[in-house]
């Protein structure tokens, strides 16, 4: 079916999903495929739950309400791209190393005092949930925010090319998934893929001026606006307060200061909030609906939120994890002032050859902390910590059973890794 008449259909339809559990009466259902699934085979039941199209792209599969493609993802991603080139509001592309999901937040929270911003949920910010989340977008919102991650060459471009930003934020460059890029330099390409494409479709990058290595990948394009003067603006932000366990910021906008605290922990949530406030100032954001959206955030699904469990206060950043972020929260725990302190640290998934470095410097800086109970999980963290006094275990559910019979109580605890540590474990016996 061409896309212009799949598109037809998508009108008439109550959405799209890929989910036949899930499926509401009236949507449209795509029957992706995976490494363990085929969603061919469940078109069937989608059906009978109420869908009103399944698009398959196997050829065995016939039926009135069934639409035979060639590759479900391409049309899905086509289809996407259809109805963003209908869309009419600002869309702004926000990828990079660490603070993507909560410079999107911010982003949104900030941006929804004007009106209504339809963005990324969860973590759909790859090329399964980027299309899902642009066939979503209704076409009455005023912003459109849409994050996107890529762990090898040439996704953002590809995320880009249905995307179509008019807007685009690089939080920042790092060390993560070098597994797939191969190097940092690779990394750094890839990430500035998003740069190229707002240079080729005349779009604005709105970018962090301290950051030296984003300042040399803007140089040369034609639309930028710095953090430091957004729309005619000029903007600085600080850290402030004597609370190093949730950030404080000292604003300056046009010569007049604020001082507002979040809910986020670490001083390193900083560049995330001057790019929220940058981008509410550029779109004509009122400066004190600004600062009342960023102090209002509340974070969730475990990053860098700040938890008092009634036995001891938990800072839950486990949602993810690579040596740039690891040595950040690392020094804001550092410097927090707690009677007792511990960490619980899970190794740092996809750093290929970068893995056992990047462990190690971690024990290098928990060395250099002082007085502070270590728990680590993973068995990477278990051969860089060979002479390490820190308690060791395989996996979350060991470390959650050591957990369960420790109790400890009256700490301030750190827990931080990546996604398929699964520390979440831990937190009930916190």
């Amino acid at each position: 079916m061409e896309i212009e008449r799949l598109y037809g259909l998508l009108r008439g339809s109550a959405g799209v999903t890929t989910d036949s559990r899930a499926v509401k009466r009236g949507e449209l259902f795509f029957a992706l495929k995976g490494p363990s699934h085929d969603g061919n085979r469940y078109a069937a039941a989608a059906l009978e739950a109420g869908a009103l199209a399944a698009i398959v792209d196997d050829r065995s599969l016939s039926g009135e309400k069934i639409i035979v493609v060639d590759d479900v993802l391409e049309t899905m991603t086509a289809l996407a791209a259809c109805h963003r080139k209908r869309l009419h509001m600002p869309v702004i592309g926000i990828t990079g190393t660490n603070g993507k999901t909560t410079t999107r937040e911010l982003i949104t929270a900030v941006l929804s005092r004007h009106g209504r911003v339809h963005s990324t949920q969860g973590n759909f910010n790859n090329h399964i949930g980027v299309p899902l989340t642009l066939l979503s977008a209704p076409d009455d919102a005023a912003f459109l925010v849409v994050e996107m991650g890529a762990n090898h060459m040439g996704e953002i471009t590809a995320l880009c090319a249905a995307t179509m930003p008019t807007h685009g934020i690089i939080t920042n460059i790092g060390t993560a998934h070098i597994e797939g890029f191969g190097t940092f330099e690779n990394v750094r390409k890839a990430k500035s893929e998003l740069y190229q494409s707002l240079r080729e479709n005349n779009g604005t990058a709105i970018y962090n001026d301290d950051n030296p290595i984003l300042c040399e990948l803007v140089s040369g394009m034609t639309n930028t606006v710095p953090y430091s003067a957004p729309g005619g603006h000029t903007l600085s932000a600080t850290p402030a307060g004597d609370d190093l366990m949730l950030l404080e910021v000292k604003a300056v906008i046009d010569g007049r200061e604020h001082c507002f605290k979040t809910e986020l922990f670490g001083s390193y949530n900083l560049d995330n909030v001057r790019a929220a406030m940058a981008t509410g100032l550029l779109f004509g954001i009122p400066e004190g609906e600004i600062i009342d959206a960023v102090s209002s955030y509340k974070p969730s699904n475990n990053r860098s939120q700040v938890t008092e469990t009634g036995r001891n206060t938990v800072i839950r950043d486990a949602y993810n994890a690579n040596p740039s972020s690891m040595e950040k929260a690392l020094a804001s725990f550092a410097a927090l002032k707690a009677g007792k302190k511990m960490v619980i640290l899970g190794d740092m998934l996809e750093m290929g050859s970068e893995s056992a470095h990047g462990h190690a410097a971690a024990i290098r800086q928990l060395r250099s902390i002082g007085d502070v109970r270590v728990v680590l999980v993973g068995p990477l963290f278990r051969e860089a910590a060979a002479d390490f006094p820190a308690t060791l275990f395989g996996t979350s559910e060991a470390a959650a059973e050591w957990l369960r019979s420790e109790r400890p109580e009256g700490y301030t605890i750190l827990v931080k890794g990546s996604r398929g540590i699964m520390l979440e474990k831990v937190f009930p016996l916190l």
